[in-house]
């Protein structure tokens, strides 16, 4: 079992930034790749962002590139979001997610093969 706890939402203006965290429990953190998707309302979960398991390979959805940075600690069993220059496109509520068992490849952003997911943090930014 895995547990996810999100972490680092809030409110913050435009061009402001925020940085996400998620906590996992289980020994089986530091071997899966991890995901940060986003749902806002009315609309279906998207992808953000996703690191392998040895932080060698990340990705990220087109409209966060060069704005949003995705790493970990498996020492401290968390991965990070980092959120620079927000847009207020970018409001939803933020889940994280882990691949355990491994079975997604590169680039890890199919949410069906996640099968652990946190409960979520909202990021709401203003105009």
């Amino acid at each position: 079992q895995v547990r996810l706890v999100e972490s680092g939402g809030g409110l913050v203006q435009a061009g402001g930034s925020l940085r996400l965290s998620c906590s996992a429990s289980g020994r089986t953190f530091s071997m899966s790749a991890m995901g940060w998707f986003r749902q806002a309302p009315g609309k279906e979960r998207e992808f953000v962002a996703a690191i392998s398991w040895n932080s060698a390979l990340t990705y990220y959805t087109d409209s966060v590139k060069g704005r949003f940075s995705i790493f970990r600690d498996n020492a401290r069993n968390t991965v990070y979001l980092r959120m620079n220059s927000l847009v207020p496109e970018d409001t939803a509520v933020y889940i994280c997610a882990a691949d355990v068992p491994p079975v997604l490849g590169p680039p890890f952003s199919n949410w069906y093969g996640y099968d652990y997911w946190g409960q979520g943090t909202q990021v709401t930014v203003s105009s």
